[in-house]
């Protein structure tokens, strides 16, 4: 179960085998059936959780009613609500597995006792915190200075694996279009093949 979980952490930092079997150790797994929710608006997120199976959508629903997702994560992702994890506040957040999934959870006690007993672990997760920042920050300029047709062709360039176990609604959320405009793009981008 935790063969992945290792692969990822020595993607990013070296432990040794005594470390990394005492970090994994400290993660719970669980597993999440296709339209659960492993966190819902107004609770409180209390893990970090690294995919091993499975597919899970993070979305926020605006005054409107309509869903805007934030992030999709697959297999070898790691998922939570870091502004409800980080700071105890109620989510404003939705984690809703879109196929059976597993995850590994972690929780805020168990990551503190890893951050003072294996120092390695903050290196871990304040580069993967750098990562998530440039991802964010890159898919917010996209937001604001590309069209929604090269958005989705980067989208279905960057994650091939992903697109595929995606509905177009699904899709369209994640862009911020309707799911109307997004049929409108694919037959736009069809045409020109």
């Amino acid at each position: 179960m935790t063969k992945l979980l290792k692969q990822n952490i020595a993607a990013h930092i070296s432990l040794s085998a005594t470390e990394m079997e005492e970090f994994c150790n400290l993660f719970q797994h669980k597993t999440i059936k296709k339209k659960s929710f492993l966190l819902r608006e107004g609770e409180v997120c209390k893990f970090e959780g690294f995919v091993t199976k499975g597919l899970f959508r993070v979305y926020h629903i605006d005054k409107n009613g309509f869903e805007q997702i934030l992030y999709f994560a697959i297999e070898n992702w790691w998922i939570t609500d870091i502004d409800s994890f980080t700071t105890g506040t109620p989510s404003q957040l939705f984690i809703e597995a879109i196929e059976d999934s597993e995850v590994l959870l972690i929780d805020k006690k168990d990551k503190e006792f890893a951050y003072a007993n294996l120092p390695k672990i903050e290196k871990l997760f304040r580069v993967m915190t750098q990562k998530t920042h440039v991802a964010l920050q890159r898919r917010m300029i996209d937001n604001l200075s590309k069209t929604a047709e090269s958005r989705y062709i980067e989208f279905t360039e960057k994650y091939p694996q992903l697109i595929q176990r995606l509905s177009n609604i699904q899709v369209s959320a994640y862009l911020g279009i309707t799911n109307v405009f997004l049929s409108n793009i694919r037959k736009k981008i069809a045409v020109k093949k």
